[in-house]
């Protein structure tokens, strides 16, 4: 089970910069930042382009994977951000991950659009398409509902090979079989419930709907990477070190290879202690390798 931790971008880099370099010594296997305009969750608090921080994080550590948590169509365009890509593939040593999601709805409209959620999911799916072809392809023009490329350029192309990996997010099965078509690894929050037993139960039942979706893609599921956010519907797992165990054994059954947590804050969401972070670092990290 590998673990990761994720790092809003909602202070100054002065004080961001020590995190991403304790994420490192801490031993995490991969640290992430959310790509929003504005979050639902943090609508009215401070908040930091997701580019220029993976970039700042990549120049204070070294071995850390980086990674979107999400990449978000609603504001973005597969050939521009495909530049992104590229930079922060190399700025980074070949460390970085592109996760891909469908967005978040409170700045789906701050361009001054109002996509419905059918149109979202629909641009969400050209997006990964579009920035796959871009990133594996020189010289390529398309003309799609959502996006428009003329003789798109690809040079010097990805360290990593073919390209950098995508981690699609999905719950609903037609996401699924996108991250099977296109993607390195798959990555859910589950379905919210009002009760975490039900949450469980409802992850290990997409685990094997994930399963059959890979086998009818010709897939090999062993090489398929399975992301759970581990807060996604249960609160912070660093509110204790027993819970963070608990979330890890849960996941391990429910069929996931990795594990993204949120570091610590103050306040909800989220909200725990450092200290019960870096006894999880110290005692448990080093007994899942």
């Amino acid at each position: 089970m590998r673990v990761g931790i994720t790092i809003l971008p909602e202070a100054r880099w002065t004080d961001m910069a020590p995190k991403w370099q304790a994420a490192e010594r801490y031993g995490f296997d991969h640290a992430w930042t959310y790509d929003h305009l504005v979050w639902g969750g943090l609508p009215d608090a401070p908040w930091f382009g997701t580019t220029p921080t993976l970039t700042a994080a990549a120049m204070v550590t070294s071995t850390i994977r980086l990674g979107t948590f999400v990449t978000s169509p609603n504001f973005r365009h597969p050939v521009a951000f495909a530049r992104d890509v590229l930079a922060l593939d190399d700025i980074s040593g070949g460390r970085f991950i592109c996760g891909i999601g469908r967005g978040g709805d409170l700045d789906s409209g701050l361009l001054g659009e109002s996509p419905t959620v059918g149109e979202r999911t629909g641009r969400f799916f050209e997006f990964t398409r579009l920035l796959d072809q871009v990133l594996t392809e020189d010289h390529v023009s398309y003309d799609g509902k959502y996006f428009t490329a003329h003789d798109s350029r690809n040079a010097p192309g990805c360290v990593q090979q073919p390209r950098v990996p995508f981690i699609v997010a999905a719950n609903a099965p037609k996401g699924m079989r996108l991250a099977a078509e296109v993607g390195q690894g798959w990555v859910t929050y589950g379905k919210p419930t009002g009760n975490e037993e039900d949450w469980w139960t409802g992850l290990r039942e997409s685990g094997e709907r994930m399963t059959e979706v890979l086998e009818a893609a010709g897939r090999d599921n062993a090489l398929f990477e399975r992301h759970l956010n581990a807060d996604g519907a249960r609160g912070s797992v660093y509110e204790s070190v027993d819970r963070f165990e608990d979330a890890v054994g849960r996941a391990q059954e429910a069929g996931f290879t990795d594990l993204i947590t949120h570091w610590p804050r103050p306040d909800k969401p989220y909200a725990a202690t450092v200290d019960v972070l870096e006894t999880v670092a110290a005692q448990v990290l080093p007994k899942l390798r």
